[in-house]
């Protein structure tokens, strides 16, 4: 028997569904709460509670009857959601952080109220031609070829996969078309530093990653490649160059490696999950040299293109390989792969997909490229002013000169205790969110900057309080 409260004149079972003066209640709640989170102006950095401290203050929330939305949304609003480490707080500068425009914010809304689904042109086809509009703006930015297209996916580790499978299935086409066996172990080409789900993937794929040494620049050159290429020579699924590396912002040297396809036929995939933003921007655009000879390349939305999570847009130079590799097939599924449409879930490893690059679209659209160049730039150029700031003070040293937005820096005569000391005192004070990092067993520590609201004196105050 239902236990759920009735409502009059409502069928339970359609409770949940039916425009009601409850529906009416929640919807405007929600919203609300939405619009004040939004356009808040000094949304606190929060910070993560204990297990024990939400079990009491926030266990037991399920139940028969349920509690009402009222008391769920003041439940997420007071204890939930202060519990969440605000990412997009200008002095988040841990990991990669998010800084969403709140146009992309708030028309992410829009994604989940019209309940578009993304996988298919049938069902979402106005949201699929906005997502590839997207796609072949950053196609033509980077200079790939009008064939071009791809799809946006739930993030880079995602991205990653799908290329490098999209690169095994063609290398394996075209070995037995040509009448020659399976290596006895595919291999990936990368640097040591390349970002880990290059290593995951591998995993997934059960496949050898060659990780080639770097030298104190962290960056991977074309004359590193060519041995390991002439090496391994046709087991090679890929070469996956790294366009700004997640602990330090390196772009490895595209145009060098990219050049070895004029001697070697090999996949090249660059993954700039996090840098290759940077490539809109004139102040760095040129460290991206080469990018137009890659068949596959990644970059996240939700980091430095300023979409909530989450977002990776995957571009495939030749689509065509990427269809046949990724098409799923089945008697359900006659009316989509039958038709001469795009669907998005034929370009990865998904079928079922959100339409997660419209807000992009939406911010891109309302604001224009110009706009996200600008504030790209103004990342790059904060990063190059605080590391002046660093090598001007006694206490604290440069490690390496940032490539791109990333800076990274000890603090003389630290041991890690000290660190981790410091760091959880800045969250705690709610003055910052930065987390020690480490790099040849050295720990240091790290400003990850995408966020146009970052300023110098918010980075030397943290710097000021290592003192």
């Amino acid at each position: 028997m239902s236990t759920t409260p009735a409502v009059p004149g409502v069928d339970p079972a359609v409770r949940m569904h039916a425009i009601t003066d409850e529906t009416t209640q929640i919807v405007d709640m929600v919203l609300e709460y939405a619009r004040r989170r939004i356009l808040s102006e000094d949304t606190p950095l929060d910070k993560p509670f204990t297990p024990a401290e939400l079990r009491r203050l926030a266990g037991g929330s399920i139940s028969a009857e349920g509690m009402g939305a009222r008391r769920a949304l003041s439940l997420f609003e007071n204890v939930l959601a202060p519990s969440c480490i605000t990412t997009e707080h200008p002095r988040y500068l841990s990991f990669i952080p998010s800084a969403p425009s709140k146009a992309a914010t708030a028309f992410d809304l829009i994604v989940s109220a019209t309940a578009v689904y993304g996988g298919s042109w049938l069902e979402g086809s106005g949201a699929v031609f906005a997502e590839n509009e997207v796609l072949a703006w950053l196609a033509a930015e980077f200079g790939l070829p009008g064939g071009a297209g791809g799809v946006f996916v739930q993030g880079g580790t995602i991205g990653n996969l799908s290329a490098l499978v999209a690169a095994r299935d063609h290398a394996d086409r075209e070995r037995r078309a040509a009448g020659r066996p399976r290596p006895e172990r595919w291999v990936i080409i990368g640097s040591a530093e390349a970002h880990s789900s290059i290593k995951s993937a591998a995993k997934v794929m059960d496949v050898d990653v060659v990780a080639i040494p770097v030298g104190a620049s962290g960056v991977m050159h074309g004359e590193q490649v060519r041995e390991a290429l002439i090496e391994h020579g046709t087991a090679v699924i890929a070469v996956v160059a790294t366009g700004g590396s997640t602990n330090f912002g390196i772009v490895d040297d595209i145009a060098s490696i990219a050049a070895l396809k004029d001697e070697h036929d090999f996949w090249l995939h660059i993954d700039g999950a996090y840098g290759l933003a940077a490539a809109l921007s004139d102040a760095a655009r040129w460290r991206f040299a080469g990018i137009e000879r890659a068949d596959s390349l990644i970059v996240d939305p939700h980091k430095w293109l300023f979409t909530p999570f989450d977002s990776c847009a995957l571009l495939y130079r030749d689509s065509e390989i990427a269809r046949v590799a990724h098409t799923q097939h089945a008697e359900y599924l006659d009316a989509l792969t039958e038709s001469t449409e795009w669907n998005p879930s034929d370009y990865s490893v998904q079928l079922t997909r959100r339409a997660r690059g419209l807000p992009l679209w939406f911010s891109l659209a309302t604001f224009g490229a110009q706009a996200y160049r600008d504030a790209i730039t103004a990342s790059i150029d904060l990063a190059h002013a605080v590391a002046a700031e660093i090598e001007q003070r006694d206490h604290v040293a440069l490690v390496r000169e940032p490539q791109l937005s990333v800076v990274v820096f000890e603090r003389v005569g630290w041991h890690p205790g000290d660190y981790a000391h410091w760091s959880n005192r800045l969250l705690d004070d709610q003055h910052a969110f930065v987390v020690p990092s480490s790099h040849a067993g050295r720990t240091n520590a790290r400003f990850a900057i995408v966020n146009p609201r970052t300023t110098l004196e918010d980075l030397t105050g943290i710097l000021d309080s290592m003192q």
